[in-house]
């Protein structure tokens, strides 16, 4: 029998399934789907064989673990309950495993794994490409979690009892994002380069590289240590956030949970007395989109109807961008669901005109070859909103590197006109390997431009574009914990110049002459000149002004000649190497950087 659901009404979903223990794992694993979410969403409850379970995510696992730009994209979800002590859960690429509690703590899985030895032995697990998982809402029983992650990765509310750790058995890794977690003992960040840890508790941090920042994590366990002799950055409040929504199973129902906006907020906004506040909604106030299944056009018709969005896993090709104009619609992606560019459009994927929109869990594909703009957001010069802020979640834009037969480009992978939104989460990356990469194939500009006033980003991840990575154009913005490689793959010197070819390189991040109020924590900017010796003459540029705040900045030159002359305009000391030798150099300011 399968776990059949028909509207939104459960009619039957047993949670032991009988005597499906002497069926064979092929039959047994269509019956972990059901009508409503469709073949690429698995759900196992505690009542289930734990061998024929561990086959489903053993099988998933073996086609995901080493499938770096592959099609195929699952979520497995779990519902409440404590599950057997044998199921150990590896998450390969392309792959969410979540609970369905109200809590972290009504879901409990003895071992979740993500290792890095997938690119063979000679690489020493290197996490570096761990791109494009996640987990959350659930608890993790065992002693030692690993999650040995890079950008385009989520680790969220979770409990974990034992420790967890951040790397692969010290092999290089370039993370990443934990949030509104608990984790009862150790977190080892390990060879981390750089990571957002935001509104989470824990006994202890260990591991410091090049950039770790602690946005609004309970006090207690936040190391101590003062840049730049330790890489931390250390932030008491997240000034606003809302914490991305999530699937919850309740009283043979699915609702979706839309947590609160929350501001000056430390630490978890769950414990074990005390819910996350917000909003429950039921399932049948989304559209539950499938693969293969719908078009831009169905998915418009539920957006016409006043709809939310659920998108399960999969590949959605737009031939014509979404336009979403109500107010509080929530598009909610599920196992990486990726909305990929068709059409030749001014903006391909996504566009939003409407107050208090949540955007999560999406991953925007540039299958196009001539795209202005991935994704818009809002209309310029809107209001403020921070009791009911736009949101947008664990985002991940890709230029190239998938499975496309020809060039992509765009000048712009999201560009946001809306003041006041929150964005928690994105990785912008023009691929630098992968199918159709060259500087005159993936050709681009920016990866993100915002022009809206009181916009905050947590952890923003922008790398390889062929002009500045970060345009930021309105006033009162904050960024905290950026991560930003400019491209490898610049042929040659004249090529790449700014300011009418006058200044050699384009900065990472370009604040706009006539902005008077920006702060930034935790800035990190990588070079690595890999196809020919280009210089970069500052890391950053922004205009001068009391209200002009950069607090902790590293710049790094990981390889290649002739490295990075300031950090910001024409402040800070070089980055540039020196004779054959071959290092990882860096500079980090031993001041704060302020412009008055």
């Amino acid at each position: 029998m399968k776990r059949i659901l028909l509207g939104v009404t459960v009619l039957a979903l047993a949670f032991g399934l009988g005597g499906c223990g002497r069926q064979s794992k092929e039959t047994k694993i269509d019956e972990f789907h059901t009508e409503l979410f469709g073949e690429n969403v698995y759900f196992f409850s505690p009542g289930d064989d734990p061998a024929l379970v561990q086959d489903v995510l053993d099988q998933t696992y073996a086609r995901q673990e080493t499938n770096q730009f592959g099609d195929e994209r699952f979520s497995f979800y779990f519902l409440p309950g404590d599950y057997d002590d044998s199921i150990c859960v590896n998450v390969g690429f392309y792959t969410q495993v979540a609970g369905l509690g109200e809590q972290p703590t009504d879901t409990k899985i003895s071992e979740l794994l993500c290792l890095a030895g997938w690119l063979g032995d000679d690489n020493n697990h290197n996490a570096t490409c761990n791109f494009w998982r996640g987990v959350e809402n659930i608890e993790i029983k065992g002693k030692k979690t690993i999650w040995a992650v890079s950008q385009a990765t989520d680790m969220r509310r979770v409990r974990i009892d034992g420790s967890l750790y951040l790397h692969d058995d010290n092999g290089w890794a370039s993370g990443g994002f934990l949030a509104d977690s608990r984790v009862d003992r150790m977190i080892d960040s390990g060879t981390q380069q750089q990571w957002l840890s935001r509104n989470n508790a824990y006994s202890v941090w260990m591991g410091d590289n090049w950039n770790i920042v602690f946005l609004g994590d309970d006090p207690n366990g936040i190391p101590n240590g003062t840049w730049p002799n330790l890489s931390y950055t250390r932030v008491d409040e997240t000034p606003v956030a809302r914490e991305k929504p999530f699937l919850v199973w309740r009283d043979g129902a699915f609702f979706v949970m839309v947590p609160d906006a929350k501001t000056q907020a430390i630490g978890p906004d769950w414990s074990g007395e005390e819910k996350t506040p917000g909003r429950l909604l039921p399932i049948s106030d989304f559209y539950v989109a499938k693969e293969g299944v719908d078009t831009a056009d169905t998915l418009q018709a539920a957006l016409d109807e006043g709809r939310h969005l659920f998108f399960t896993p999969g590949i959605y090709e737009l031939s014509h961008p979404l336009s979403v104009t109500k107010e509080g619609t929530i598009l909610l992606g599920s196992g990486l669901a990726t909305l990929r560019v068709k059409g030749d459009e001014e903006v391909g994927c996504l566009e939003t005109t409407g107050a208090g929109i949540t955007v999560a869990g999406l991953l925007f594909d540039a299958g196009s070859h001539d795209t202005a703009t991935l994704v818009r957001i809002g209309r310029p010069q809107g209001d403020v909103q921070t009791d009911d802020p736009i949101s947008i979640s664990d985002l991940y834009f890709r230029v190239g590197g998938g499975n496309t037969a020809e060039p992509v480009t765009a000048d712009a992978c999201l560009v946001i006109d809306a003041d006041g939104v929150v964005g928690d989460n994105l990785w912008v990356w023009r691929a630098d390997h992968g199918d159709q990469v060259a500087w005159d194939k993936n050709v681009t500009k920016n990866g993100v431009i915002i022009n809206g006033d009181g916009v905050k980003m947590y952890a923003l991840m922008v790398e390889h574009f062929h002009e500045y990575q970060t345009v930021w154009n309105g006033e009162d913005g904050y960024l905290a914990m950026y991560q930003s490689e400019v491209p490898y793959d610049v042929p040659d010197a004249a090529l790449w110049k700014s300011h009418d070819g006058q200044m050699d390189g384009y900065a990472s991040i370009y604040v706009a002459d006539d902005v008077k109020r920006f702060n930034a924590d935790g800035i990190g900017i990588y070079l690595f000149n890999r196809d020919a010796a280009v210089p970069l003459h500052a890391a950053m540029e922004t205009p001068r002004g009391d209200g002009i705040d950069i607090r902790h900045i590293i710049t790094v030159l990981l390889s290649g000649n002739p490295g990075m002359q300031h950090v910001i305009n024409d402040t800070g000391g070089p980055v540039i190497k020196q004779g054959d030798e071959q290092m990882v150099l860096h500079y980090k300011g031993d001041v704060d950087l302020r412009f008055k």
